[in-house]
């Protein structure tokens, strides 16, 4: 019964707080958090249920797939679903210190429904539902990126719409061709379809493939669809561009997600369909990423750039759809999330800090709490870097280790390296703006924020250190996620228990 408490229990909340008595009080901060806290709890059980291996399915109304709506839970969706709540606790203590939920009405409402649409996305067993749960995160999420009002915030906003719905009307074509060619949308059932569709049909289902995946990709920011994102992320409020960093992951999780269960080695003509021009994305994502790193005028703008260049790093061993490379991704994964938010999260609270400077990389006068700051800042620098001893570090020598043998393994080796010495010379570059050159003569900048305003970065902190220190066991954990993820037979018997055998065997 937990299965469906990660999407229940964020739209009652949700409807709740967007009750007028309710939303402009402290009452609706305290239902959100309560929430919060709650969703992180059944997010624990979850992921502690499924350690055991076994794919469990929720059939919604108790009817059976692929005519009901399913919910699948598995290693995957339950590190994913650990892993967002965990960061949304962190950045709503955040934005609940620094007063941002009082800078709108619907802030509480908005966070709500994105975490309903997040949590949707990663348990959903079919792509029309997948469809309904980006939707509703995209939606809350245009709400969230207006928050606090602004020009510069209503022009990346309007950007950003635009750009997505390209991406959802695109995302309903791709769902036509394949409902068309195979005669249903529940991912277990459309792979046993795809696998023995007639060869007359298999141009079509690979387009349709091909156009699926490059929605995915322009979730993820896989250049060149990556333009819409560094504006969007540095015009909104920084907690918000916090939350907003497993975003991109949504596309990651998808891409591999449907690839592997749709699109694999039984698939046909459409077998691993985005694998040929995947890899050459993500690498030059790297590139991108970590130059605009090297380029930014302000501490959002970077840590836009470092979501681009640690996903381009994630997808670049995803891209192998091997195993082992997989594996190293998972283990990266939840790094490249915490790195980036943690820097959003001390972007804002040093331009809270230095007034109307704000996170502008200009040299300054000393500010409030300045040495507290700088050693967050260069926590957040080593994991956005990927340096030792954080495990950014210990997950990018696991993919160069996993894709050594690969053909193209010097392209991966020189992009990942490359990067990781671009972002080092620009994160350096930041950090002695920021904290080493000031203005003589000024007087030292006093921040609205109370001493322990920092407390939610510090625990992102916390949360990298222990990737680190239980590196092990992380690492046993995504090892065994992707060998589940790749075990097709299984999930496939787990969400279509009722199908006849025969239909079975053709995975």
């Amino acid at each position: 019964m937990l299965t469906i408490v990660p999407i229940l229990l964020p739209a009652v909340v949700a409807a709740l707080t967007i009750i007028r008595v309710v939303r402009n009080t402290r009452l609706c901060a305290i239902f959100s958090l309560i929430s919060s806290a709650a969703l992180v709890a059944v997010a624990i059980a979850l992921f502690a249920e499924a350690s055991d291996g076994v794919i469990r399915v929720y059939r919604l109304g108790d009817w059976p797939a692929p005519f009901g709506i399913v919910l699948v839970l598995d290693r995957l969706s339950t590190m994913m679903l650990l892993l967002t709540n965990v960061l949304a606790l962190c950045v709503l203590v955040h934005a609940l210190i620094t007063q941002l939920d009082r800078r709108g009405w619907h802030f509480h409402p908005m966070f709500q429904f994105q975490l309903l649409g997040l949590n949707g996305a990663f348990l959903t067993g079919d792509l029309f539902n997948l469809f309904v749960f980006f939707e509703v995160l995209l939606i809350a999420s245009y709400g969230l990126i207006l928050h606090g009002q602004g020009a510069a915030r209503l022009q990346a906003g309007v950007q950003y719409v635009v750009v997505n719905l390209v991406g959802s009307t695109l995302f309903l074509i791709a769902l036509g061709i394949l409902y068309g060619m195979t005669g249903t949308l529940n991912m277990a059932d459309m792979a046993l379809r795809v696998a023995t569709a007639p060869a007359g049909d298999q141009p079509l289902i690979r387009m349709g493939a091909q156009v699926l995946i490059v929605v995915f990709a322009l979730k993820a920011a896989l250049l060149p669809l990556q333009l819409w994102l560094p504006r969007a992320y540095s015009s909104t409020s920084a907690p918000v561009a916090a939350l907003f960093a497993i975003l991109t992951k949504v596309g990651v999780y998808s891409i591999l997600r449907t690839t592997v269960l749709i699109f694999g080695a039984e698939a046909g003509a459409a077998a691993w369909a985005p694998a040929t021009w995947m890899l050459p994305a993500a690498l030059l994502t790297i590139v991108a990423g970590f130059v605009g790193v090297l380029a930014a005028r302000d501490m959002r703008l970077m840590a836009a750039f470092g979501i681009i260049g640690s996903t381009g790093t994630l997808l670049s061993a995803i891209a192998l759809f091997q195993p082992g490379t997989v594996a190293a991704g998972l283990y990266y994964l939840p790094h490249s999330v915490l790195a980036g938010a943690l820097m959003f999260l001390v972007a804002d609270l040093v331009s809270r800090a230095r007034g109307d400077t704000d996170d502008a990389l200009t040299p300054d006068g000393p500010f409030a709490r300045m040495g507290q700051y700088g050693a967050l800042f260069m926590l957040a620098a080593i994991a956005l870097a990927g340096l030792p001893p954080l495990s950014g570090f210990i997950g990018k020598l696991l993919i160069l280790a996993a894709s050594a043998d690969d053909p193209l393994a010097a392209w991966i080796w020189a992009a990942i390296l490359g990067g990781t010495f671009i972002a080092i010379l620009g994160l350096a570059r930041a950090g002695s703006i920021l904290f080493w050159k000031s203005r003589d003569g000024t007087e030292i900048h006093a921040s609205p924020d109370p001493a322990w305003a920092s407390a939610p970065a510090w625990v992102l902190c916390a949360l990298l250190a222990a990737l680190t220190v239980f590196a092990g066991p992380v690492t046993r954990n995504a090892e065994a996620t992707s060998a589940q993820l790749f075990a097709v037979g299984s999930y496939i018997e787990a969400v279509l228990v009722d199908q006849p055998p025969f239909e079975m065997e053709a995975k």
